[in-house]
């Protein structure tokens, strides 16, 4: 294996595009004995080979028997699975009765878990997994039968608890949750979930359950916080991988200059990567962030596998949401027996993706967060087996300052997920859900947070609680859950229609701004549709198919007022200020970009009503304009540590970049001098601001390093240039940029 990744990187073609390579050596396993387990688990451990276990596995598994919420945090293939199979397994064997709940971020991957459960399971322990596609005549039956049930959060939230009296028996035998792949919780998603999870505690308490709890995650900065924040229970965190790994090769690789200040599509040059490790017989999976690029990648694959005439382009397949698990099951046995050669998948498939025998990934892109980055990466080589993985950068400020700062990747294992269930927008939503599953008094509320019960009595004086007989009684019969979508901020939508009245889906009204508008393009399980109506009195749009070349990007003018000051910081020339803010945006036109590239083919205007939230966010406050000097340099050096900053903060505060905004002022209108704003495009913020300004110097320092590390005398899509810049990257100066931060 390491002869062929050797003559491959020494082709000199592929060499002189690469940014980086680096080897991490292999290392070995750290067993431990099996805990004592009931018989019948033991002797079925024995029937499957498992004489030992991982040291992890071991500990995990004991702290959970013995009755305490565990945190299990490590890599990616390290065997989380049976970490907490064996406490679920053994607790249904000795209590008859026993239930375990297993919660799942998607159908996929715990249709996926099911089959390894059932697999481990001795005879008599049923699993089932109960969720959207489960048949509406087999539910009960699951219910009533089932020791293991597997579902996800968005069932949990409209399906379960609504309707916990009908799962009664299984809550008074509930003994044990499992929070699968905990670190995708982050953000607004995140949020919601940490509510739902406090309802389903609050519910299993009701009915005299104490479940023991046991999260799963990839190797994250701040596991525990995360779990508390999730559950508001302290676990023993088990952060010791001891399963084998073996020898990785990461490679960051730059798609060659095409012409002066473009380089080659990042797709095109993923697929090209595709195609040689397939005929150099290396078993590949390609991940791309939007369902688009992984057709394109797919198209230009097979396209050059024709033309080379080593493989046949019918062995590379795509591999994404939407297939069933019989149809997922043949192309990874397709690909562990060799008639597949590589698989383009999106980024949604990485969570569980179980394809034995990979040797090498190829990454389209960063994929937003450096734990998304890792467990695409350690796809490759699963176990002792050596692999590679290779980062495709695209042409834009943040990756091309990863690419030359490469440790700050390969550092990164740390990173942490921010997450605020206390946000004001999510906690309104759940604080009705959980009154019509069962009245609240006031002393149950801090679980949810110390705003709770303030929110809830606003609740009351609006009519949406009824406070009566010492309770906070929901008025309705129908489920507010029904209506509190678990990836939006509120609950307004846009419901997404066909002309022939069929729904796709829907949107936050919020988004539906900058995603669906006229002229829009929305995707949909692979499909483009472009929006022809959105209606805001009726909370519709219109959408048709279509097959256009190009991708649609909103372009924001964002008008921020500084409110409450929350903490104020000075770093060389520079004042930093946690605040909330009120953000008023403005979409005033769209860009249809190529596919294949970031190439604008024209600018269309927009006619939209502004849009007001209230944020959390971070103003900096620069020293004034010196009339006497250039007024052009210095509003340029303004834009420009707007742009360098807003470049770096997604990496450093661990989120997509449209989770975040910013703008600048070179005459603030309070202050009448620059400044400069970074936000939380989530109304009432999700923790991201505050994560951003407690590591203030780090992030000025990237945005330094942002700069400093390239050649370019003026700035370019490399280092300054933002391809969603409202002034379509107008007054821009980068050496005053640099000045402004390098005092830091």
């Amino acid at each position: 294996m390491n002869d062929v990744f050797a003559d491959l990187l020494g082709d000199p073609t592929v060499a002189e595009q690469i940014g980086h390579l680096e080897s991490m050596p292999a290392r070995g396993a750290q067993w431990a004995d099996t805990p004592f387990v009931h018989p019948a688990l033991a002797a079925r451990l024995e029937e499957l080979g498992f004489k030992n276990l991982y040291s992890h596995q071991a500990l995990a598994a004991e702290e959970a028997m013995r009755g305490r919420d565990v945190c299990l945090v490590t890599g990616t293939n390290s065997g989380k699975t049976l970490g907490y199979a064996l406490p679920a397994l053994d607790f249904c064997l000795r209590e008859p009765m026993a239930k375990v709940l297993m919660l799942y971020p998607t159908k996929a991957l715990a249709q996926d878990q099911l089959g390894r459960l059932s697999d481990l399971a001795p005879a008599g322990i049923r699993a089932a997994t109960y969720d959207g596609d489960t048949p509406q005549a087999k539910r009960s039956e699951v219910r009533r039968t089932s020791h293991l049930i597997l579902t996800n959060p968005d069932m949990l939230h409209t399906g379960i608890l609504p309707n916990h009296e009908s799962w009664a028996k299984f809550f008074k035998s509930l003994r044990m949750i499992v929070i699968d792949e905990m670190h995708v919780y982050r953000g607004i998603f995140g949020s919601h979930v940490a509510n739902v999870l406090r309802r389903l505690l609050r519910i299993a308490e009701w009915h005299r359950a104490k479940p023991v709890v046991m999260g799963c995650s990839a190797t994250i900065g701040n596991p525990g916080d995360l779990f508390r924040k999730l559950t508001s229970r302290e676990p023993v965190i088990v952060d010791q991988d001891g399963s084998p790994q073996g020898r990785r090769t990461f490679v960051f690789h730059n798609p060659p200059e095409v012409a002066p200040g473009r380089r080659l599509s990042a797709n095109v040059a993923a697929s090209e990567m595709v195609a040689t490790l397939a005929e150099a017989g290396l078993r590949t999976l390609a991940f791309s962030r939007a369902r688009v690029s992984a057709e394109l990648v797919l198209r230009y694959t097979r396209d050059r596998l024709e033309r080379g005439g080593l493989v046949p382009p019918d062995r590379v397949e795509s591999y994404r949401a939407g297939y069933t698990p019989v149809e997922r099951r043949e192309i990874e046995r397709g690909l562990f027996e060799g008639r597949l050669a590589a698989l383009s998948a999106t980024n949604a498939m990485e969570l569980g993706v179980d394809v034995g025998g990979l040797d090498a990934v190829v990454i389209n892109g960063y994929p937003g967060t450096a734990s998304s980055f890792w467990q695409q990466a350690g796809r490759a080589g699963r176990g002792s087996r050596d692999g590679l993985a290779v980062l495709v950068a695209h042409d834009d400020p943040l990756e091309q300052w990863l690419l030359r700062n490469p440790r700050t990747l390969l550092e990164a294992r740390n990173e942490n997920v921010a997450l605020n269930p206390e946000n004001r927008h999510v906690l309104v939503r759940h604080l009705l859900c959980a009154a019509y599953e069962r009245p609240i008094a006031p002393s149950e509320l801090q679980r949810f947070g110390d705003g709770a019960l303030e929110l809830a009595e606003d609740l009351d004086r609006s009519g949406e609680l009824q406070f009566s007989a010492g309770l906070f009684v929901y008025p309705g019969f129908d489920p507010p859950a029904l209506k509190t979508s678990l990836r939006s901020g509120s609950g307004e939508t846009v419901s997404l229609m066909l002309e022939d009245g069929t729904e796709l889906g829907t949107m936050e009204r919020w988004r539906a701004f900058t995603g669906a508008h006229e002229g829009a393009i929305y995707l949909h399980r692979g499909q483009q549709f472009e929006v022809s109506l959105l209606d805001l009195d009726q909370n519709l749009a219109r959408v048709r198919p279509t097959t256009a070349p190009y991708y649609t990007q909103a372009v924001v003018q964002s008008i921020i007022e500084a409110k409450a000051e929350l903490g104020a910081f000075s770093v060389g020339p520079l004042v930093a200020r946690l605040c909330g803010l009120k953000v008023t945006d403005i979409v005033t036109s769209f860009r249809k970009k190529t596919l294949d590239g970031d190439t604008v083919l024209s600018v269309e205007e927009l006619e939209l009503p502004p849009q007001s939230y209230e944020t959390i966010g971070i103003r900096f406050d620069l020293p004034p304009l010196m009339e006497e000097e250039d007024l052009i340099r210095q509003m340029g050096g303004v834009h420009g540590l707007e742009h360098a900053l807003a470049a770096v903060a997604p990496f450093l505060a661990g989120c997509d970049r449209g989770d975040l905004g910013s703008s600048w002022y070179a005459t603030a209108p309070d202050t009448l001098r620059p400044a400069v704003y970074v936000f939380d495009r989530m109304p009432g913020g999700v923790g991201l601001a505050e994560r951003l300004f407690a590591g203030l110097v780090p992030w000025l320092r990237a945005g330094h390093q942002l700069l400093a590390s390239c050649d370019c005398e003026e700035g370019c899509p490399a280092c300054l240039l933002s391809p969603r810049c409202e002034c379509a990257n107008e007054v821009l100066h980068k050496g005053r940029t640099m000045e402004l931060l390098a005092g830091v």
